[in-house]
C-alpha cells in the first residue's frame, strides 16, 4: 500500500458505499468500508441501471463481470392495469455498450461490487464491523468501530456515510432530519414465468401500480408490485404472503393478466417506503452522506441505485481534485449532487401521483400518453440518462 493517499472510512457495504469504495481506491485514496452484516446477501429483486449508472459501473472496470447477469432490454412498455391494453413503448437507446441500460438483480451488483473490492490492494473491507460513532478533529476522524463484543477506533482523514436510510451516519451529523414513511408498500418478488421480450413492463392502476422485467437468462420475472397501504408489521421489511400481495390487485380494478402476474409470485416481500426531507445536511467539516442516508426517494424513476452510484463518482472526483482541503472537497461534493437529486427526487413523487390516477384523470393521462408517443416520453427523461460524472 506504500504510495497511497489519505485513508476514508466509509460506513456501509451497499451499492453506493462499495461503489465509492472502489472509486476512491481509483484515484489512490486508502479505503476501509465498515460494514454491520457478518455477510453481503442484498435483500430484495432486480433493479434497473440506466446509462448514467452503467457507465460509472463501466469506468470502473466491472463492464464484464455485469453484463454476464443482467439483461439490457429494447423498451419501455406502459400498460393499462384495468384493461390489459398496451397504452405506449418508450424506446431505449442500447447503442453505447460503455453505458447501456440494464435490468439485472441487486444481489449480483453487490457481489460483483464485493468481488472487486475484496481484491483492490488499497481497500480494506471489513464485514461484521459495525459503525458506531464519530468524533472529528481538524485533522480527521476518529471512528468508533465494534466487532462483535470488541471495540476499536479508527482514525481517518474522511468519513463517508452510505449506511442507508437508517444511518447512523447521519443520525449523529444532522439528527433532526428523520426517514417518513410514505404511506406506500413495495411488495417485491420473483416468479418462474419465462419471458419471451426483453422488456421493462408499467402497469398503472388505481392507487398502485407493477413494475416487471426479465432477469438474467431470461428465466425468471422481476415483479415489483406497489400499493397505497398503512403500515402495521414491527420493522420496515418483512416476509408477505401471495394471498397479501393478491388482496392488493383485486378485479375489476385490475385486469386478469395484471392479476396473474401478481399470482405468479410464490413468495414475496414487502418493504415500507421511506422518504427524507430535502433539508437533510449532506456534509459538513470531514463527513459526508451518500446515497440513501442523503436522499432516500421513492421509486418511481428508477433512480434509487443510480444516484448513489452518481454520488460515489462525484465523491472521489472531489476528493482527487481537492486531498489538500477535505473540507472542501466534501462542501463541492454536496453542492454538486443536491439539485440533481432533488430534481430526481421530484420527478419520482410526480411519477407515482400519475401512475396511479384513477377515473376521468387516468383516462386523460392515457390519451396524453398515447398522443406523445413512446421517442418523445422517454427524451423527456434524457437529462437523467445522459449524465456523466
Amino acid at each position: 500500500m506504500s504510495g497511497a493517499r489519505a485513508t476514508i472510512l466509509v460506513a456501509g457495504a451497499g451499492i453506493g458505499g462499495l461503489t465509492a469504495a472502489l472509486a476512491l481506491a481509483g484515484k489512490g485514496f486508502r479505503v476501509i468500508v465498515a460494514e454491520r452484516a457478518e455477510r453481503l446477501s442484498e435483500v430484495g429483486a432486480g433493479l434497473q441501471l440506466s446509462p448514467n449508472a452503467t457507465a460509472v459501473l463501466s469506468g470502473l472496470g466491472l463492464r464484464a463481470a455485469l453484463a454476464a447477469r443482467a439483461v439490457a432490454p429494447d423498451a419501455v412498455t406502459v400498460m393499462s392495469g384495468p384493461r390489459g391494453v398496451e397504452l405506449v413503448r418508450l424506446p431505449l437507446d442500447q447503442s453505447d455498450p460503455a453505458a447501456p441500460y440494464w435490468v439485472l438483480h441487486r444481489a449480483d451488483l453487490q457481489a460483483a461490487l464485493a468481488a472487486q473490492a475484496g481484491t483492490h490492494p488499497l481497500i480494506d473491507l471489513r464485514l461484521g464491523c459495525a459503525f458506531e460513532h464519530f468524533i472529528m478533529d481538524a485533522n480527521g476522524v476518529v471512528a468508533g468501530l465494534r466487532r462483535g463484543e470488541t471495540r476499536r477506533s479508527e482514525r481517518a482523514a474522511a468519513l463517508i456515510g452510505a449506511d442507508g436510510v437508517w444511518s447512523a451516519v447521519r443520525r449523529q451529523l444532522d439528527p433532526t432530519p428523520q426517514p417518513q414513511f410514505s404511506g406506500l408498500i413495495a411488495w417485491r418478488g420473483m416468479s418462474d414465468n419465462q419471458v419471451e421480450a426483453p422488456r421493462v413492463n408499467l402497469w398503472m392502476g388505481g392507487n398502485a401500480h407493477l413494475v416487471t422485467y426479465p432477469m438474467a437468462h431470461r428465466r425468471q420475472t422481476n415483479v415489483v408490485a406497489i400499493s397505497a397501504a398503512q403500515w402495521r408489521e414491527p420493522g420496515w421489511n418483512v416476509p408477505a404472503t401471495p394471498a397479501e400481495a393478491c388482496a392488493a390487485f383485486t378485479a375489476p380494478q385490475w385486469s386478469e393478466p395484471a392479476r396473474a402476474i401478481v399470482a405468479s409470485v410464490p413468495q414475496w416481500r414487502k418493504w415500507a417506503l421511506c422518504t427524507l426531507p430535502a433539508a437533510v445536511t449532506w456534509a459538513d467539516g470531514r463527513v459526508a452522506l451518500l446515497g440513501d442516508a442523503a436522499h432516500a426517494m421513492l421509486p418511481f424513476a428508477a433512480q434509487g441505485a443510480g444516484m448513489a452510484i452518481e454520488d460515489a463518482a462525484v465523491l472521489a472526483h472531489c476528493l482527487d481534485a481537492r486531498a489538500d482541503d477535505i473540507p472542501a472537497a466534501l462542501k463541492r461534493y454536496a453542492g454538486l449532487r443536491g439539485d440533481r437529486v432533488a430534481r430526481v427526487q421530484h420527478l419520482a413523487r410526480q411519477n407515482g401521483r400519475i401512475y396511479h390516477l384513477t377515473g376521468p384523470l387516468a383516462a386523460a393521462r392515457d390519451l396524453s400518453m398515447r398522443l406523445v408517443g413512446g421517442p418523445r416520453l422517454v427524451a423527456r427523461q434524457s437529462w437523467i440518462y445522459r449524465w456523466r460524472a
